[in-house]
């Protein structure tokens, strides 16, 4: 099968640093996905025999496709680790060529591969001689906004064999500041011969149709969207679910089973699920539903649900920290969550408290999930 018989058509989970972590990825199965992704794994871990990089190439049964994405420099060591890949059941191997974090692009890898083409091109076809599967590359726009090289650093990969390309339409330095560029992504559909998969800014089923109708993509990509709403699988068969808070807490203690299962119900176990549930907490209570007034919530501004339908609703939209740790221990300890702590008290802000909020939005910002490529 050809890689765009593979995902033609799809919402694709993307390749999240601890956000597609095995359970997440098998919860989202179970809401109608079919084309996954792995965390990043990198290359010169693998190589190092690393366990824990190891973990990231496992493919849970039940994955219909399954993709890993592995970051790297180097041409045989990124073959030598694409093998590898595919011999743990990998259905395609893509190439990390956005990650944005500073630890990865002062190495070389993610984003700062990208502004390298030739080099790209180079890996690509290394890859391609060593393994039967489809490669693919995730990119992002450029390096910032005048460094834009979307085209060539695309068109290198196709030189190089790419099966595809995935496009996040923003630069390594927008970060997530900004709405993303889809009528770039459009111009990199137009330019290529492969299916291009785009990414960006994809919350509510209305906007993968659109997307998917007017892009010329492929497929189309999801990464916040589905840590904020993994039922939104399900909305691209039967339409927009006004999900009660009863139905979200189901999904959100089948993620727990999964987890527990994954990790282990022992002590050790138990600490891993609590760290991934307590990081998933802080993007379920970004949920939103549609207003009241028909319009709908935007990914890129974070609202407030001003009128709960139920306590428990109240509970989960919350976003403090003694709220995000009460639910996280009651997920963990299958509690009712029926007796939350008291809303803290809000505090006058002083110019000082404003700089900290500064910094606390640079630090979450830096720790946004997200997108390994």
């Amino acid at each position: 099968m050809s890689f765009r018989d593979l995902v033609s058509g799809a919402l694709v989970v993307a390749p999240m640093t601890k956000g597609s972590n095995l359970p997440f990825r098998r919860l989202c199965v179970e809401l109608g996905a079919r084309v996954l992704v792995s965390e990043m794994a990198v290359a010169r871990r693998l190589k190092q025999r690393r366990g824990s990089e190891f973990a990231l190439l496992r493919k849970a049964p039940d994955e219909p496709c399954f993709g890993v994405q592995l970051a790297g420099n180097k041409p045989e060591e990124m073959a030598w680790a694409a093998a590898l890949a595919q011999s743990r059941g990998a259905d395609f191997v893509d190439v990390n060529l956005g990650c944005p974090i500073d630890h990865f692009t002062r190495m070389g890898l993610g984003a700062a591969l990208g502004r390298q083409p030739p080099r790209v091109r180079r890996i690509v076809e290394t890859m391609k001689a060593a393994v039967t599967v489809p490669v693919t590359v995730k990119i992002r726009l450029g390096w910032k906004a005048d460094q834009l090289n979307y085209l060539d650093l695309a068109r290198a990969a196709v030189d190089g064999g790419a099966d595809g390309v995935f496009v996040h339409g923003r630069t390594r330095e927008a970060r997530y500041r900004f709405p993303a560029n889809w009528d770039a992504i459009t111009e990199i559909a137009a330019a290529l011969t492969v299916p291009v998969i785009g990414n960006g800014d994809l919350l509510f089923p209305h906007e993968v149709h659109e997307r998917l109708a007017s892009s010329g993509c492929a497929a189309v990509m999801t990464a916040r969207g589905a840590l904020i709403k993994p039922w939104l699988f399900r909305e691209l068969t039967s339409g927009y679910w006004d999900i009660t808070a009863d139905e979200r807490l189901t999904i959100y203690r089948r993620y727990t089973a999964l987890a527990l299962e994954h990790w282990g119900d022992d002590e050790h176990g138990r600490t891993r699920v609590r760290e991934f549930l307590r990081w998933h907490t802080g993007f379920w209570c970004r949920y939103v539903p549609q207003r009241a007034d028909g319009h709908w919530p935007s990914m890129q501004v974070r609202e407030v649900l001003a009128q709960p339908r139920s306590a428990l609703e109240a509970l989960l939209s919350r976003s403090d920290e003694p709220a995000l740790e009460y639910v996280t221990d009651e997920l963990l300890n299958a509690g009712d969550l029926s007796a939350p702590p008291p809303v803290p008290a809000a505090v006058p802000e002083s110019r000082g408290d404003r700089g900290e909020r500064s910094r606390r939005a640079e630090k979450e910002e830096e720790d946004e999930p997200v997108e390994a490529g």
